[in-house]
């Protein structure tokens, strides 16, 4: 209950407007009007690439920009639908078959969107109080650009038909961006020069506003000037296709169906954790990224547990998937907002707008919308990122082409995963791979590489340097190589040098110990020294180090840390019966520059 306290009670709408100072009101109010102006337009436009009704886009951008302000512990994070959430709810959708004709969700798809936020949501709560939201290190910048540059793809194919004014097609659109490629192809002859026209002047719009006036909400102005456009060209006949008009006096309280998970419960778990995963991803990444900027520091619990808040709203008010947007966010902090009360103020407003809009969005033109959300696509390909990241590594390499092609065949939520999988493989297939390399001093007492060829008459003393990783992945390839090293009919003594070893468990101590009944029967014996403390206990918890003669173990002294290696060669002497004993020393291979 006291983690639960963490998050409740201070974040009461009393509470912050009893500590809220009245200086900051008209910083946050102004920031919260150019947010909002940004906002509206966006909701439709996202919720046009989710296949969504327009009122889920704007209610969602309400509803989670009032929830950040609650709930959320600074002004760098501002909620709303996102492009890559709502081309992955679109994905989801249309992989399932829940995509109509007309490109829009079918009813069972809205059915199943409030339960899918739900869960999201819950995981979301469920992470900020346990305190687990670091899971999202575990995706790398890799996977997420090689996930948002497949999403930026999947919008551009998919938005094309729209502007293009292919519309009379009575088979649903594919889901996937060759799928989608084909459906086009194969519809060409159905093309509409009107269309493509108005869309090329809403593009002209909006590029002469983005580059010359890009303080003005040119995404609005853009959709305004095409829907006088629009009303011009139908007085001369042509015939455009409009979004159609919804009521603001509907009931949009919505509750989660759970018998939809009988029915749909694969689809649902697994798009509510890509959902989650990928809330984390963009919310985190750009709240950090601000307040780094701005030199504050943000709370990543505190803010998962705000974005979990937000989709709950959304869940049951008729919005949809809502995260971290990177253009309000920047907007938001650029705009002079000092509070978090800016996003209350932006939520309100868009309610407002939203409550203004129902009759007029039946103004404003598909193809011109369309045209718009492939300029926000473009936005999304960040050449200089592709570049950087497919040629860091081949790791990362592999791990872009991967993610990228499963999110062009498959699905968005399918790419997450296997980009997730794919990074820690390659990162298990790397750690895991030590490489022994015996050296050996000349007679100048110059330390070498020793030959393969070097023949060793007398009683030897081998020392390996026990490097990197000991997990369960290196246990095998760890044994293989030390027992090499034992197959020298001369060694008498092996001492491990366990000071570099790290994150032993309980494969690699089965291991050891398969390693010390082999080396017993060729009577070789054992050494460990530079035993860290947590190696030492871990040896102690699985019995091992009760099996060892106690005598062959030396700790590690970080007062004097050549020690417990002096004491292992000194025993290792005793042992030989202090015969001149030839040391040589195993040490991981450093790849060349």
């Amino acid at each position: 209950m006291s983690r639960l306290n963490l998050f409740f009670p201070k974040f009461l709408l009393f509470s912050k407007l009893r500590s809220y100072k009245s200086e900051n009101l008209p910083h946050d109010l102004g920031a919260g009007l150019n947010v909002a102006l940004l906002a509206i337009p966006q909701g439709m436009a996202y919720s046009l690439v989710a296949g969504l009704p327009i009122q889920y886009g704007l209610l969602g951008s309400a509803i989670s920009a009032i929830a950040g302000g609650f709930f959320g512990g600074g002004r760098f994070i501002t909620q709303g639908p996102t492009n890559a959430t709502a081309v992955l709810l679109f994905g989801v959708f249309a992989a399932a078959g829940l995509i109509g004709a007309n490109g829009l969700a079918t009813d069972a798809a809205l059915d199943i969107l409030p339960i899918v936020l739900f869960f999201s949501a819950l995981l979301l709560v469920l992470a900020s109080i346990f305190r687990v939201s670091f899971i999202v290190q575990f995706v790398s910048r890799t996977v997420i650009t090689a996930y948002i540059t497949a999403a930026a793809c999947l919008i551009l194919v998919n938005q094309t038909r729209h502007v293009l004014g292919i519309s009379n097609v009575d088979e649903s659109p594919a889901s996937t961006f060759f799928g989608i490629i084909n459906f086009l192809g194969r519809h060409l002859d159905q093309v509409s020069f009107p269309t493509i026209a108005l869309s090329i002047f809403t593009g002209v719009v909006y590029l002469l506003f983005h580059a010359w006036l890009p303080a003005l909400p040119g995404v609005a102005i853009s959709l305004i000037a095409a829907s006088f456009a629009a009303l011009a060209m139908e007085s001369l006949g042509y015939t455009v296709l409009c979004l159609q008009n919804f009521s603001a006096a509907g009931d949009f309280l919505q509750l989660p169906s759970t018998h939809l998970l009988g029915l749909h419960g694969p689809l649902i778990f697994t798009t509510s954790i890509a959902v989650c995963l990928l809330c984390l991803l963009e919310g985190l990444s750009i709240g950090k990224s601000l307040s780094a900027r701005a030199g504050a520091r943000l709370d990543a619990n505190q803010e998962t547990f705000s974005i979990g808040m937000g989709n709950l709203g959304c869940s049951l008010f008729s919005g949809m998937p809502a995260s971290g947007s990177l253009t309000r966010s920047t907007l938001n902090v650029e705009s002079g907002a000092r509070t978090n009360m800016a996003n209350i103020f932006a939520g309100f407003l868009v309610l407002l707008g939203f409550g203004v809009l129902g009759d007029l969005v039946c103004f404003i033109p598909l193809c011109s919308l369309a045209t718009v959300v492939m300029f926000i696509g473009f936005s999304l390909i960040k050449v200089r990122q592709i570049k950087t990241v497919s040629r860091a590594s081949r790791s990362d390499a592999f791990a872009f082409v991967i993610t990228f092609l499963v999110g062009l065949s498959f699905s968005l939520q399918v790419a997450i995963f296997a980009g997730v999988i794919t990074s820690i493989l390659l990162f298990l297939r790397k750690v895991a791979q030590p490489q022994l390399i015996e050296y050996g001093y000349t007679s100048e007492g110059t330390l070498t590489e020793a030959s393969v060829h070097t023949k060793r008459p007398e009683p030897e003393v081998s020392i390996v340097h026990v490097e990197g990783e000991l997990f369960f992945a290196a246990a095998d390839l760890f044994y293989d190589q030390i027992r090499r090293v034992g197959e020298d009919p001369n060694l008498k003594v092996l001492v491990l040098k366990m000071l570099n070893a790290h994150h032993l468990d309980a494969t690699s101590v089965l291991a050891l110990e398969e390693l010390l009944e082999y080396l017993k029967e060729k009577n070789c014996h054992v050494l460990l020294c530079e035993v860290r403390k947590d190696c030492l206990r871990i040896l102690k918890n699985s019995g091992v180090l009760s099996r060892m003669n106690r005598r062959n173990v030396f700790p590690h002294i970080a007062s004097n840390p050549t020690l417990s290696t002096a004491k292992a060669i000194k025993r290792a002497k005793w042992l030989v019966d202090g015969a001149a004993a030839k040391v040589t020393i195993y040490a991981e291979q450093v790849a060349s520059a």
